[in-house]
C-alpha cells in the first residue's frame, strides 16, 4: 500500500533528513586515510541522538551498527569495525537512517578518500549525476519506472552498470515502504507518481558487471568481480512543484 503524506508529516520528515545532512557535516573532514569505520560510526550516533533522534539502522533486522560503511567493492550494507582503517585512494560509501517523531530519512554519499584515481573519480561523478537524473524524473504525474530508466540510461552511457539485487524504496513511518523504486526500467512504465509520496532515490552504480554476492556477515554485499562500486541517496518529496530533496546538504 503506498503511504501519501500530508504537508505536516513531509516537513517532519524534512527535519528527520536534515538531522542526516548535520550529521554528514561533521564526518565528511573525518573521512581520511588512517581513520576507522568504528569511529566515522561513533560520531555519526552522538551527532544523530543529538537532535533528539534515534539512528534507524542500529538493530534494524539485527543490524549492529549506526551507519552502513562500504569500501571499494563493497556495494552496501558493511558493517562499521575498530579494524577497517580507511587507506588512500579508497572510496567509501556511507549510509544513513534517522528516526524522529515517527518518521524515517535515509541517505547515503560515497566519498573519497585521500587522492583517488581517475576511474574512481568518474565512477563517483557518474553514480552522483544517475541519482539527479531520477530525482529529475520523479515527477507528479508520470510513471515509477521512469525514475529508473533515467539512472540506467545515464550510467550505462558511461559503461557502468547498476546493481538490480537491491532498489529505492518509499519511505516515511516506516524505513522501507512500497513501492519499490528500481534503478533501472522502461519509461513510461509503472505506478503513477502522484503529489504527497516520499521516496528514497539510490543508484549503487558497479565499475564491472551488476552482480553481487553477499559476505559471510550476512549484511556486506560485494561486487562479484570484485570491481569499485559507489551510492548515492536522497530522500525526496513529490510536491505539486516537482521532487522536492528533504536530504540536502546544508551549507
Amino acid at each position: 500500500m503506498i503511504s501519501i503524506k500530508t504537508p505536516e508529516e513531509i516537513e517532519i520528515m524534512r527535519v528527520c533528513n536534515q538531522i542526516i545532512a548535520k550529521a554528514r557535516k561533521e564526518l565528511a573532514p573525518m573521512i581520511v586515510p588512517g581513520v576507522s569505520t568504528f569511529e566515522l560510526d561513533q560520531v555519526a550516533e552522538k551527532v544523530i541522538r543529538s537532535y533528539d533522534a534515534v539512528p534507524a539502522f542500529k538493530g534494524y533486522s539485527g543490524f549492529p551498527a549506526t551507519l552502513c560503511v562500504s569500501i571499494n567493492h563493497e556495494v552496501v550494507h558493511g558493517i562499521p569495525s575498530k579494524d577497517r582503517i580507511l587507506q588512500d585512494g579508497d572510496v567509501i560509501g556511507v549510509d544513513m537512517g534517522t528516526i524522529y517523531k515517527g518518521f524515517y530519512g535515509d541517505s547515503a554519499v560515497t566519498y573519497a578518500v585521500g587522492k583517488i584515481d581517475e576511474a574512481a573519480k568518474k565512477l563517483l561523478k557518474v553514480t552522483e549525476e544517475s541519482m539527479y537524473c531520477g530525482i529529475r524524473a520523479a515527477v507528479p504525474g508520470g510513471h515509477l519506472f521512469d525514475i529508473g530508466a533515467a539512472v540506467q540510461e545515464h550510467a550505462e552511457s558511461f559503461g557502468f552498470s547498476v546493481v538490480r539485487d537491491f532498489v529505492g524504496h518509499g519511505i516515511g513511518r516506516a524505513l522501507h515502504e512500497d513501492p519499490q523504486v528500481p534503478n533501472y526500467g522502461t519509461k513510461g512504465y509503472g505506478m503513477k507518481l502522484k503529489v504527497g509520496m516520499v521516496l528514497a532515490i539510490e543508484p549503487m552504480i558497479n565499475e564491472g558487471r551488476p552482480d553481487v554476492k553477499i559476505l559471510e556477515d550476512g549484511w556486506t554485499a560485494v561486487t562479484k568481480d570484485g570491481k569499485r562500486s559507489a551510492h548515492f541517496e536522497h530522500s525526496i518529496a513529490l510536491t505539486e512543484r516537482g521532487p522536492e530533496i528533504l536530504s540536502m546538504d546544508i551549507h
